[in-house]
């Protein structure tokens, strides 16, 4: 057993490791282009700010770049405010359902606060594509990852196949 433990860190020990990249501070054109492609009807969370008033805010540069700043930070101290973190939840019934006795004819969603949200969304993105360009995720990674296509999973396993 212990001999399995060395061989399995061994292979760990051939890894090539990557330099150690700065972080690139969020930019304005990357909240504005996310928030841009958000629906003005949606639902706003427990802060009852609306998609459609936070896009009237980000207009004004200093609100913009204040709320850079939050994200920013929260980045660089690997924090994330409790006031993010509130949510409600709401359950409704599930169109067509006639018979209301089963849990799986209700569905909960989950409403959050808006610039939280907002703030996660655009780390996500701008995550990956830090790890994309960067060369930190191997080309056979497709899960969850834009621009990454079934058509590409499809050419990766066929390409997997063909060289076994």
């Amino acid at each position: 057993m212990a001999q399995d433990h060395q061989i399995n860190m061994e292979i760990l020990d051939k890894i090539p490791s990557k330099i150690s990249l700065p972080w690139v501070p969020f930019s304005e054109e990357e909240f504005i282009s996310f928030i841009s492609k958000y629906n003005n009807s949606l639902t706003p969370g427990p802060d009852k700010l609306s998609w459609r008033y936070l896009k009237n805010i980000i207009k004004d540069k200093m609100c913009l770049k204040g709320i850079i700043n939050i994200a920013n930070v929260c980045f660089e101290l690997g924090h994330w405010p409790s006031h993010f973190k509130t949510s409600i939840t709401i359950v409704i019934l599930k169109p067509h359902k006639e018979l209301h006795d089963f849990l799986k004819s209700f569905k909960p969603i989950v409403l959050l606060n808006i610039l939280g949200k907002l703030i996660e969304k655009v780390i996500g993105k701008h995550l990956q594509f830090h790890m994309i360009s960067n060369n930190f995720i191997h080309q056979s990674q497709l899960g969850g990852f834009k621009h990454r296509l079934t058509t590409d999973a499809g050419i990766t396993l066929t390409h997997f196949i063909y060289i076994e």
